[in-house]
């Protein structure tokens, strides 16, 4: 029995996720649309695990190498088994993670995104990603703004039709961190027929999910440093030694504020 909140008739961007990365947190109706994303563009499966991959390594990178204790992760998704409180609390036991989602289902998983070391924190957040005032202020009850603060935005401002908005949303969660705070994105990209085919589908299943260019993704990292190697597709983010992985429809960064 589903709680009485969460639509199943409808797809939903965290279930659909979930069934590609081969999850079962996911309902028939999410089933039906992954498998149609997968018709259109067979290489979407190896988009999720490669959106994943980036932001384990980038957490670690972050909560290692660049001594950040803070995450703001917008989008979070459903419970995996490396999620970011984890990856962070493996590498610095004190960080202190806050999650932002609006899916009913991450809201019913959260207690699996709450498990914190003690002596760190973990905080959820029901918000949209439209409503950065709101995430700012709520997240403050966990997190320190006046310190740095790694932002992590994973597929999510795909679901933000206009380009321009998604970047002031980028812009005012920016704002509002100090010098010495990150910002980590990954999101789709139109560089294939492949891809733009499966965003007409996802359109036309009732889960708009909208494409930009890899120079709209490098973007929101405007008046950022970035980190090596850069704007790139999300698969070839600091690859494993002696692996060369294929580029796929998805690019990342990692930024530093100045």
């Amino acid at each position: 029995m589903t709680d009485p909140q969460i639509d199943a008739s409808r797809p939903s961007s965290a279930r659909v996720w979930n069934y590609l990365l081969g999850g079962k947190d996911n309902f028939a109706v999410d089933q039906e649309l992954g498998e149609a994303l997968r018709a259109a563009n067979p290489g979407i499966a190896a988009v999720a695990r490669a959106q994943r991959r980036f932001l384990d390594q980038a957490v670690a990178l972050l909560a290692g190498e660049a001594g950040i204790r803070q995450f703001l992760d917008i989008g979070a998704g459903l419970p995996t088994a490396d999620n970011t409180h984890e990856v962070a609390q493996r590498v610095a036991p004190d960080s202190r993670i806050v999650y932002v989602d609006n899916d009913p289902l991450v809201l019913t998983h959260a207690r699996a995104l709450l498990t914190s070391s003690p002596e760190g924190g973990t905080a959820y957040i029901d918000s949209d990603v439209e409503n950065p005032e709101r995430i700012l202020s709520e997240a403050a009850r966990t997190l320190d703004l006046s310190k740095p603060v790694a932002l992590t935005m994973i597929g999510i401002l795909g679901n933000v039709a206009d380009y321009a908005e998604a970047r002031s949303i980028v812009e005012r969660l920016l704002a509002a961190v100090p010098s010495g705070s990150y910002l980590a994105v990954s999101d789709g990209t139109s560089t294939s027929v492949q891809s733009v085919e499966s965003e007409r589908v996802a359109k036309g299943g009732g889960h708009p999910y909208n494409l930009r260019t890899p120079a709209e993704i490098g973007g929101y990292f405007q008046g950022l440093e970035l980190l090596e190697p850069g704007l790139v597709p999300t698969s070839q983010w600091r690859p494993a030694p002696g692996t060369e992985p294929a580029a796929l429809d998805v690019y990342c960064a990692v930024g530093r504020k100045p």
